[in-house]
C-alpha cells in the first residue's frame, strides 16, 4: 500500500496501542507531518482594514436538511452580507464518477493496511479512512493559502485541514456541533472501549489540537472538549442565530395548538410526550402537531394510535415552519439528547410558549419560567404538570412566549451571531499578526 493513503500518524499510533503492538513508522513521507503548524512573521498590517478571505469545510453533503446546513449557510451569507468572500467546501460538491474511481482504489488498500498491521479491519475505520482520503484529494487541490480564515464544521475536516495547514500556519477554527464519539458510544452506534472508539477519539483530540481556536455553540461544549484536551482560554461560545420569517401570529378562538418540530428520531422524546398527553385529561380540546419525518414514524404512529391521541397530526416534513409557528400555542421538544436545536431557536422567535428539557444548552437561551418552562429529560410525570400548566394558563403561554421573543430578537439574530463570528476572526488575525 502507498502509506501516503492514510497520512494520519496520530490515529495509527493511537490504534497500536489499542492491538498491543509496537508502533512501526509509516514512512519518510509522513516525517514532520504531525508537528504544529509554523506561524507567519508577524507584520504591522492591521486585518480589520480589510475584507476577509474565509473557507468553510463540512464532511457532510451541503447544502441538505437540518440544523448544520442551517448554520453553514447561516453563517455564510451573513459574513458575505458583509462584504467577505466566502467559500464552502462539500463532499457533494465533488464529481461521483472521481469520488467512485478513488473508492475503488482506496478501499482494497486500507483493507490490506490495517489487517496486515493488526491482523483485522472494522467496517466503520476503513468507510471513515476511505472519506478521509476522498475527501483530502479534493480539497488538495484549493490553494488553501489564499484564504485568511480556515473554518471547519466537524472535528473529519478539521484533522484534514490541519494537515494541510502545517507550514502554512492559517488560523483554523474548528466548531463541534456534537460530541460525536461520546454520542455515538451513548446510543450504541459505537461500542465502548472498541478500536472505533479509540479511533474516533483521537480524531477529536487531534483536532482540538490543531485548531487555533474553537467556536462552541454553547457552553455544555466546555467540560467535555476540556477532558479531550481542549484550553479554556482557546473555546468562544457564541449561541447559534438564525434569519426567521416572522408572520404575524393567528389569533385561535378554537382549540390550543401544541407542536412539536424535529426528526422523528429516539433522541427527540417523542415518546415521553405521547405518554404526557395520555395523562391530561381532555386533552381533545388541543390539537397536536408532529412536524417531521425519520426511522421512528411508523412507530410512533402506532404508539398514538394504541393510546387512543386521536388529536395528534403527524405532518410530515414541512417547508412552512414559519407558518406552523404562528399558528402554534405550545411549542414542545422534550428531546433526550441535544446540543441547541434550532427548532427551540425558531419557536422563539415566533413567540410561542416553549415547554422543552434540560439538555446540551438549552438551559442558556431558555430560563425557567422566563422565556419558557424546562423538565428533566426523560422525566414524563414533569413534562405532564408543566404542559397541563400551560394548556391551562393562557396568561403564562402569552407572558412567555413573548419574553421568549424579546431574548430571540436581541441574542439569537444571524446579525448577533455572525457579528461575534467576524470580531473572532479579526483578533485571531491580530494576535498573529498575519
Amino acid at each position: 500500500m502507498k502509506e501516503s493513503y492514510f497520512p494520519y500518524p496520530h490515529l495509527i499510533a493511537a490504534l497500536d496501542e489499542y492491538y498491543g503492538i509496537k508502533s512501526k513508522p509509516l514512512s519518510a513521507f509522513l516525517e514532520g507531518k504531525d508537528k504544529k503548524p509554523r506561524r507567519k512573521k508577524k507584520t504591522k498590517q492591521k486585518p480589520g482594514q480589510k475584507k476577509l478571505s474565509i473557507l468553510l469545510t463540512t464532511f457532510w453533503d451541503y447544502p441538505h436538511t437540518g440544523g448544520l446546513s442551517n448554520y453553514i449557510t447561516t453563517l455564510k451569507e451573513g459574513l458575505k452580507s458583509m462584504g467577505h468572500k466566502v467559500d464552502v467546501i462539500a463532499p457533494s460538491q465533488f464529481s461521483p464518477k472521481k469520488v467512485q474511481k478513488l473508492r475503488e482504489a482506496i478501499v482494497p488498500e486500507l483493507k490490506t493496511f490495517f489487517e496486515r498491521r493488526y491482523g483485522s479491519s472494522t467496517s466503520k475505520i476503513i468507510q471513515n479512512s476511505r472519506l478521509l482520503y476522498i475527501y483530502e484529494q479534493m480539497i488538495s487541490s484549493v490553494k488553501v493559502e489564499k484564504y485568511d480564515i480556515l473554518h471547519a464544521q466537524d472535528l473529519f475536516t478539521a484533522n484534514i485541514l490541519g494537515r494541510l495547514n502545517e507550514g502554512i500556519g492559517k488560523p483554523l477554527l474548528f466548531t463541534p456541533h456534537g460530541m460525536f464519539t461520546f454520542s455515538r458510544v451513548k446510543f450504541n452506534r459505537i461500542e465502548a472501549g472498541s478500536a472505533e472508539e479509540v479511533y474516533y477519539k483521537k480524531m477529536e483530540e487531534k483536532a482540538i489540537d490543531y485548531a487555533t481556536h474553537m467556536v462552541i455553540l454553547s457552553d455544555s461544549f466546555r467540560e467535555p472538549l476540556s477532558s479531550l484536551g481542549a484550553k479554556p482560554k482557546k473555546l468562544t461560545t457564541i449561541h447559534t442565530g438564525i434569519e426567521f420569517k416572522e408572520l404575524k401570529r393567528k389569533d385561535r378562538n378554537e382549540k390550543v395548538v401544541i407542536a412539536c418540530i424535529a426528526r422523528l428520531g429516539p433522541r427527540k422524546g417523542h415518546t415521553h410526550l405521547f405518554k404526557a398527553l395520555s395523562m391530561i385529561k381532555r386533552i381533545g380540546q388541543a390539537e397536536v402537531w408532529i412536524v417531521g419525518d425519520g426511522e421512528m414514524r411508523e412507530t410512533l404512529e402506532a404508539e398514538a394510535k394504541s393510546l387512543k391521541l386521536s388529536n395528534v397530526k403527524f405532518l410530515g416534513k414541512r417547508e412552512d415552519i414559519p407558518a406552523i409557528l404562528s399558528k402554534t400555542d405550545i411549542f414542545v421538544l422534550p428531546t433526550v439528547n441535544d446540543n441547541l436545536p434550532i427548532s427551540i431557536i425558531e419557536a422563539m422567535h415566533s413567540g410561542a410558549a416553549v415547554l422543552t428539557t434540560d439538555c446540551g444548552g438549552i438551559k442558556e437561551i431558555v430560563h425557567h419560567n422566563q422565556t419558557g418552562l424546562v423538565v428533566e429529560p426523560g422525566h414524563v410525570g414533569q413534562l405532564t404538570t408543566q404542559l397541563q400548566r400551560l394548556l391551562g394558563d393562557e396568561a403564562l403561554r402569552k407572558k412567555l412566549g413573548g419574553e421568549a421573543y424579546d431574548y430571540a430578537k436581541k441574542h439569537l439574530t444571524r446579525e448577533a451571531m455572525v457579528g461575534r463570528v467576524e470580531e473572532l476572526y479579526y483578533n485571531l488575525l491580530d494576535s498573529e499578526g498575519v
